[in-house]
């Protein structure tokens, strides 16, 4: 009876993943289970006791369109006590044994993909599996764990990691992630995809851009584990799901009252991010290194591959550029061999290696004339802004030929208001110098200016991503 009182709570506590530590309750447990143990260790494979193997946990089967297991401990327990009442000691260790095993947890196929390994779980080949990332400690009972989705395919391939709702205000890309990851067969999978719905869950709460200090987490890449609130997230996530991936597709729409074709930032410059940006078809590519700090550039100069699928307007949910986002990573996914799915193959996309804001010269009442993708030529007329008060109206004249790539929403402005975002007529002759050899980020980033803020109309040309 003595042992069973040990052993009924550690069995409860490993069920629900945690590690009971209490010295007197492991010693009656490695007592119990060391005939166990013999018998399994005559019989199974022998391995190098050199080699040290990292202890993880076994990510369960899920099937994403089902509903989320609910937790079984109460139930458990009330079995528990309804066999201590009625049975003899025996019975009580029977019935233990009986309701501690995870049923939920199916045999993994035989196939010749090694597991995954993804925030110290294994996810096993011909599976999916939700994890759980934890950006940082906070007060105990507040902590948010942010769901990532993992899909394992029967063959090996490449790891490809879909991110969104990095600013908490874009919805678009959450849309993205679970329309995709919900509907991929990871028996017809090649590889891995990772998608993360929303990655500042913090600022997605408070149906913000920020984080609660305004700082934009997109700033703050690779991030650094003694820096600020922003950068020890933004070095969490980094080091424990990006570096994990091969190629990258970081999700977004436009910022501030502002709309964007969907489009590419793509850096140019890398062969390997060319290749990605092309295998999304009929999606516009704007060449952009990428701003100080952002996962993009990040993630590309740690050797990731990645490209910024910009789409929509924040704080809304729009069908049309949810489904365009949905089409183009199955084609990209098509592109890498990685999944077949029948779909109508388009034209190739329009590339712009240089894009430029228009802005308005007075405050007022913007009223736009054109509309997104439209085809501008210099001296054409965009839009007005008409002051309110004294009616007096300003036209927004195009000084350039191009393409309608983002605007804002027609809204009050004032003097100086990036208003229409046009793709540039220009070649490759305006890249930058070419890239510096690939190197990993430092361990221990260097510490950045803890009060930096970005503007996003700071530049003439908008990195709002």
């Amino acid at each position: 009876m003595k042992a069973a009182t040990y052993v009924l709570p550690l069995i409860l506590l490993l069920m629900l993943g945690l590690s009971p530590n209490p010295a007197s309750a492991q010693t009656v447990v490695d007592n119990d289970l060391t005939e166990q143990a013999a018998e399994e260790t005559d019989s199974a494979p022998r391995e190098d006791a050199s080699i040290d193997r990292v202890p993880r946990r076994r990510a369960r089967n899920v099937d994403l369109d089902a509903p989320v297991t609910p937790n079984r401990l109460d139930e458990i327990q009330a079995d528990v006590d309804n066999q201590i009442q009625q049975g003899s000691g025996n019975a009580q260790t029977d019935t233990i044994e009986e309701l501690s095993v995870m049923p939920h947890v199916s045999d993994m196929p035989d196939t010749p993909t090694d597991p995954f390994v993804m925030l110290d779980t294994e996810v096993y080949a011909g599976t999916s599996a939700r994890l759980a990332w934890e950006p940082h400690e906070s007060f105990a009972g507040i902590s948010a764990p942010t769901p990532v989705l993992v899909v394992h395919g029967v063959n090996p391939g490449p790891v490809l990691c879909l991110t969104a709702a990095v600013h908490g205000d874009e919805l678009n890309g959450i849309e993205m992630v679970r329309r995709i990851l919900y509907n991929l067969d990871p028996n017809k999978l090649t590889g891995t995809v990772v998608g993360v719905p929303i990655v500042n869950l913090i600022a997605f709460k408070r149906a913000s851009r920020y984080l609660p200090d305004r700082r934009d987490l997109n700033r703050y890449f690779p991030g650094n584990p003694t820096g600020s609130s922003a950068s020890r997230i933004a070095y969490s996530f980094f080091t424990q799901v990006v570096l994990k991936c091969d190629v990258m597709v970081d999700l977004h729409t436009g910022s501030f009252y502002r709309t964007n074709l969907p489009q590419l930032r793509a850096d140019l410059r890398n062969a390997e991010v060319v290749n990605i940006a092309e295998g999304f078809y009929e999606t516009a590519i704007i060449h952009s290194p990428g701003a100080k700090g952002s996962l993009r550039r990040a993630a590309t100069e740690a050797g990731i591959p990645t490209v910024t699928l910009e789409a929509g307007e924040p704080l809304r949910l729009q069908a049309e550029e949810v489904e365009h986002g949905v089409r183009g990573v199955y084609a990209l996914m098509d592109q890498m061999g990685m999944y077949r799915k029948l779909r109508v193959w388009g034209n190739a996309a329009p590339v712009h290696y240089e894009s430029r804001w228009v802005r308005a010269d007075s405050g007022g009442i913007l009223f736009a004339a054109v509309k997104l993708n439209q085809v501008v030529a210099q001296g054409e007329f965009l839009g007005s802004v008409t002051d309110p008060i004294t009616n007096v109206r300003k036209d927004i004249i195009s000084p350039y030929n191009g393409r309608i790539i983002g605007m804002a929403v027609d809204q009050v402005v004032l003097p100086g208001f990036a208003a229409f975002h046009i793709g540039i007529e220009t070649t490759t002759d305006n890249l930058y110098e070419p890239l510096p050899p690939l190197v990993p980020p430092p361990t221990q980033p260097d510490l950045e200016d803890d009060d930096q803020d970005y503007d996003p109309d700071s530049v003439d040309n908008i990195e709002n991503s």
